[in-house]
């Protein structure tokens, strides 16, 4: 028996697209049923039901009509989805009430009309489907039981099972009814001698997902992994799952991936139970949530515990407790404790077990980073505490969303391998002369000879933007076209291109906007080339207007520089100075020009390099979005990139902190609007100089929270710390570390 039933109820579907292999795979909407009953006690059938289902949309493919001989009429006058269902569930009761048996299950020749059609179907309508369509028969797989020399299942259909055991095919024509009187047929010809077989392999829908922690030692397969892309910045492991309603995922198998500055970047890695699970949901690639499409694509086990994965027996403790929803705070006072975070709550959200249910986030060295998790056991409280969102803690807004236990494995991980100085391994710096002229570097003019595509699809390469240009490809200036890349070194949807006059750039956003590439629009405006140059080194354009690039502001030098400047100075060939990594095709030998009175420091990219400095929040010297078909920018401290465009009379745009005489101090905690004149005003009184304070930036070009302050001697840096640690900054508890 199916499960204990009495009865099997053998099912199908179409919809308004695709249909066969590819059902769901295009989230057309489903637009007929049919269904009829077998008797498993009797071997006896009952009437055949067809049932037409209004669609939100009332528009059919070429390839439904071709498929289904449907019609627009045929539909027009029928019963929305929910009402069919009702319908459903009423007919089916009543007719398994009439036969005397208690219990059915379904039957479906592909579990695609259950997976991939009418669960994400009914929960983007919010509707909530009958328990039957939560467990059902996979006949194809009941078949291979039963006939296990018939090959494997991915490839039976309902044909070739037929002609298995001498069946003839249905003569009906009509969709659907073809289909179910095969099935049909089928099922009582496996369960007549000389068969026998009994319906056991009963499969479910998962009712919710289960969040869980998951441990860096648990065996992850890879062919049970994917990545989805392009996720609502809000966006919970619920929502995850309710996108992907229909599969199961595995206990806390969504891990929502965080950039840099330790927010959400849109990337999520989702676990399913199997790899059947796996593969359909890649046939969800460009499915929406909201108005957004969502691509999903493969991964491997390893990035899933790289980001779900942790060890730490608190975080273990803390996610310990099963049913619990937990919310992110983010913005605490350093000086916050569990008292006061309990009491901003309020009595209107209790957190599970008062202050045992509050995780702080901490530095390896015990100070406090401002976020927490906090558990709630139900959904009222979480919303409760979610309307304190940007509710005033002592003088700061506190930040509040809700969470995932693969956050809270996140962000520990990344906090407790975050470094207080950056230790990467020392690296020579080999002094370079500057270029006279970079090569390919456009000069920035105000000429608005350039123009900025914007929209591009992420796949898109060089040949693609060519290929959108058209008969306007003949304009574009030798090296002209330059990819925008972002931080994690993928296409952003942005490029460039160098025309040959303002009046060819006009010519091409007049005709190319809003032209489709692909499957999207692509937008075209005219700019010039400065603009051009500010993006590509990192900054901002917007409706705003220009916002420098990050390596543009203070940055510090490598720590490594004390040790690096005895290094004997040596010349670099071009090939040497441009690293491959940074190039799209092989450029023809430059002519540079010495100038030995204005030297760089020039790090070389190294793999390691870059690997220890993205642990770290800190940007000692960004390497910046660029465009691979541009060599003019390089991986080099940002002073090193300001000498390079620096005129003559400007050397020390290349100075460092770490070059001035004196003692070291590390300021932690300020305040994310903090400037040069609060910091010296902080310290008046110890003879500092502007230029003795450094300002550490993140990568997105904001402050980290972070400075260097060079004092004149040891003695005054020691009196500082020991006199202006326990004064407040603007309000705000800081830290003051004396560097050696």
């Amino acid at each position: 028996m199916a499960s204990h039933s009495d009865t099997l109820v053998v099912f199908f579907g179409a919809t308004a697209g695709a249909n066969g292999g590819k059902l769901g795979s295009d989230e057309r909407e489903i637009i007929l049923l049919v269904w009829q009953i077998v008797d498993l006690h009797e071997k006896k059938v009952g009437k055949l039901h067809k049932c037409y289902v209004k669609p939100d949309s009332l528009e059919l493919t070429d390839q439904c009509k071709e498929e289904t001989g449907l019609t627009v009429e045929d539909i027009i006058k029928a019963e929305p989805l929910d009402k069919v269902l009702q319908q459903f569930q009423q007919s089916v009761s009543s007719e398994v009430k009439s036969l005397g048996r208690s219990s059915f299950t379904l039957l479906v020749n592909s579990p695609l009309v259950i997976r991939q059609v009418l669960h994400p179907e009914a929960s983007k309508k919010n509707l909530v489907l009958p328990e039957c369509f939560f467990s059902f028969v996979d006949l194809r797989k009941e078949f291979h039981k039963c006939c296990p020399n018939a090959g494997p299942v991915q490839k039976q259909t309902l044909a070739s099972m037929l002609e298995y055991v001498g069946l003839p095919a249905a003569s009906e024509q009509l969709i659907g009814v073809k289909e179910v009187r095969s099935m049909v047929q089928l099922t009582l010809c496996i369960l007549a001698e000389p068969y026998s077989h009994k319906f056991s392999c009963v499969e479910t829908v998962n009712y919710k997902f289960d969040s869980g922690a998951c441990c860096k030692t648990e065996p992850v397969d890879s062919e049970t992994v994917i990545r989805a892309r392009g996720l609502p910045w809000q966006s919970s492991d619920q929502d995850i799952a309710r996108f992907f309603k229909g599969l199961n995922i595995a206990k806390g198998g969504v891990a929502l991936c965080l950039n840099a500055q330790g927010r959400r970047n849109g990337e999520a890695l989702v676990r399913f139970i199997n790899s059947e699970h796996r593969d359909l949901a890649l046939e969800r690639h460009k499915h929406h949530m909201g108005c957004r499409y969502i691509e999903v694509y493969k991964a491997t086990g390893e990035e899933f515990l790289k980001i779900a994965g942790g060890t730490s027996n608190e975080v273990a403790q803390f996610l310990s407790k099963e049913n619990q929803v937990i919310i992110r705070m983010r913005g605490l006072p350093f000086t916050a404790t569990s008292q006061e975070v309990l009491s901003f709550l309020g009595p209107e959200s209790p957190v599970t077990d008062g202050a045992e249910g509050l995780l702080f986030v901490k530095y390896p060295d015990g100070r406090p980073t401002g976020d927490a998790f906090v558990l709630f056991s139900c959904e009222e409280y979480v919303q409760n505490a979610l309307k304190k969102h940007k509710q005033i803690l002592g003088k700061r807004y506190i930040e509040l969303f809700r969470s995932t236990a693969a956050e809270v494995q996140q962000v520990l991980n990344r906090y407790m391998s975050t470094p207080l100085i950056s230790t990467l391994p020392a690296s020579p710096i080999v002094p370079v002369p500057v270029l006279a002229t970079q090569p390919f570097l456009p000069a920035a003019t105000s000429t608005r000879d350039c123009v900025r595509l914007r929209g591009l699809p992420y796949t898109a390469g060089i040949e693609d933007i060519l290929e959108f240009m058209g008969e306007h490809t003949v304009d574009i200036k030798p090296h002209g076209v330059h990819m925008v890349l972002n931080q994690q070194g993928r296409p952003s949807g942005d490029a460039f291109i160098q025309m040959k006059s303002a009046d060819r750039a006009f010519m091409v956003a007049q005709k190319c906007h809003k032209k489709t590439m692909k499957d999207r629009y692509v937008e075209v405006f005219q700019c010039s080339t400065e603009e051009m140059s500010i993006v590509l080194m990192g900054g901002t354009l917007n409706r705003s207007g220009l916002s420098p690039p990050p390596c543009k502001l203070p940055c510090l030098s490598p720590p490594t520089a004390y040790a690096a400047f005895p290094t004997p100075p040596a010349i670099l060939s071009e090939a040497a100075l441009y690293q491959s990594p940074l190039l799209a095709a092989p450029r023809p030998p430059q002519t540079t020009v010495a100038s030995p009175a204005h030297t760089l420091a020039y790090y070389p990219p190294q793999p390691h390099l870059y690997m220890n400095m993205n642990m770290n929040y800190t940007a000692y010297y960004p390497s910046p979005p660029v465009s691979p078909s541009t060599v003019g920018y390089f991986a080099a401290p940002p002073g090193a990139v300001a000498a390079a465009v620096a005129a003559p009379p400007h050397p020390a745009a290349a100075s460092s902190v770490l070059s001035q005489p004196g003692a070291l101090v590390r300021m932690q905690g300020l305040p994310y609007n903090t400037g040069v004149k609060d910091i010296l005003s902080f310290f008046q009184g110890y003879q500092l100089q502007p230029d003795a304070v450094v300002i550490l930036y993140n990568f997105s070009g904001q402050c980290s929270g972070e400075a260097l302050i060079t004092f004149p001697s040891e003695d005054i840096a020691r009196r500082a710390v020991a006199e202006r640690s326990n004064h407040p900054f603007y309000g705000q508890q800081v830290h003051l570390v004396l560097c050696h």
